[in-house]
């Protein structure tokens, strides 16, 4: 049997990635310490409180509670660790291009207090070419020679934030380091934890690989995104449409239309990838155009509720009762969440909106602060129509649809309602 290596390791940023990530290590015995500037965050994990849908309070605890889990704001525990592992936003800026400065700070704030023989890997979603065009040099400009003084390599992270079903230790770890003695120091920390490693030959292979991923699924959800608006004018039941499709036992993967793309990273990862990609004078024409309908959604499911609500009353003054505003189910995420464009777009036309989220007790929209309002039988008879954005698990959507005077449905979470002349689908 091979003996296990016990690591000391610095997480920079315990989000939606790095807090998993460190309870895996934790719990096959390695020694971690949280970094995040987010005081709010430092501070909730002190009081042993949890700000993520996918950790309890409990689970804070029990990470504690292995008296090897230590966190904080300052970087200087860097010296102590064996590896860095950066796992930071990497959002899009105001022109959609990638906005890669919480790396970049990141990387410049551990700088003086790497040392020699230590590992650096970054998660974060990126394009083909950050970790060896951003930070090989900040590292080397410090006077550290990747792949000699100290080891670099790129890991995609491949968390699913809501879903329980596959453990994060068997979701297969892709890397490739700098140079080979990079990899082989990577290999041997994430094989400590993870089932197994997928080792390619370069972080540029391994930044595209994570890509491809979510590349592969923005294209075909906005391509159902698009049907479902074709299907519209059609009067086709694109669900029932795919439903059929889906029983065909080869050669057919099911995706789904909504209310448009969000999160940290469908949404925003392609774009990265044609960004770079124009630095190759090439243009993805898929990703550009999937971008293009993904991007239309939001009015179009206005313009639904429109046609359907106007029919009965006048839209200003109307009441319009949100289910969900979270970019996915059963997550407390709301990053690219589209439920805020239509909320906004809502407002602008006069309607009075409310919204139910189990996970989001508070928005802001338009300048305007919502607070989260109870689901009850009287709240939903009250407003002239529910319109349904996400599809959170344990939702009475069987009482929705017996009170609710008009439903829109954009994620078919009503679908297993018998009677539903109410209910308009996407």
């Amino acid at each position: 049997m091979r003996e296990i290596v016990l690591y000391k390791l610095a997480i920079i940023g315990l989000g939606y990635v790095g807090l998993p990530l460190a309870r895996l290590f934790l719990k096959k015995g390695h020694t971690v310490y949280g970094i995040d500037v987010d005081a709010n965050k430092i501070r909730k994990l002190m009081k042993r409180q949890s700000y993520l849908s996918d950790f309890t309070n409990g689970d804070i605890r029990s990470l504690f509670a292995t008296g090897r889990f230590f966190v904080g704001d300052s970087y200087d525990v860097v010296a102590e660790v064996d590896a860095v592992i950066l796992c930071v936003p990497t959002p899009l800026d105001e022109q959609a291009q990638p906005d890669l400065q919480y790396v970049r700070k990141a990387m410049e704030s551990a700088l003086p207090y790497l040392r020699n023989g230590q590992l650096v890997v970054l998660e974060s979603s990126t394009y083909p070419g950050t970790t060896e065009e951003e930070l090989r040099p900040l590292l080397e400009a410090s006077g550290l020679q990747a792949g000699k003084d100290v080891a670099l390599a790129y890991s995609p992270e491949r968390i699913d934030p809501g879903q329980d079903q596959i453990a994060l230790h068997k979701i297969p770890k892709v890397l490739g380091g700098v140079t080979p003695r990079c990899t082989q120091f990577a290999k041997r920390v994430y094989e400590t934890v993870f089932d197994q490693v997928v080792v390619v030959s370069s972080p540029r292979v391994a930044e595209m690989t994570k890509l491809l991923e979510n590349c592969q699924r923005f294209v075909n959800i906005s391509f159902m995104n698009e049907l479902a608006m074709l299907c519209d004018r059609m009067q086709i039941d694109l669900w029932e449409v795919i439903a059929a499709a889906s029983t065909k036992p080869y050669g057919f993967t099911p995706y789904y239309p909504g209310p448009g793309i969000g999160g940290h990273c469908i949404p925003v990862d392609p774009l990265y990838l044609s960004w770079k990609a124009r630095e190759y004078q090439f243009d993805l024409q898929f990703i550009e155009l999937a971008h293009k309908i993904n991007q239309q959604m939001p009015d179009f499911v206005v313009w639904k509720l429109q046609q359907h609500l106007s029919a009965k009353k006048p839209l200003a003054g109307s009441r319009v009762f949100v289910i969900g505003v979270t970019y996915k189910k059963d997550v407390n995420d709301t990053r690219e969440s589209t439920a805020f464009k239509i909320i906004e777009r809502l407002l602008a036309l006069g309607i009075l909106v409310n919204f139910y989220d189990p996970y989001i007790k508070e928005i802001e929209v338009a300048g305007m602060r919502l607070k989260r309002l109870a689901l009850t039988r009287r709240y939903v008879e009250q407003h002239d129509c529910t319109l349904i954005l996400t599809d959170h698990t344990g939702i009475p959507y069987e009482s929705i649809v017996a009170y609710a005077p008009l439903v829109i449905d954009t994620r078919n979470a009503t679908r297993s309602v018998q009677h539903r002349r109410n209910v308009i689908l996407l």
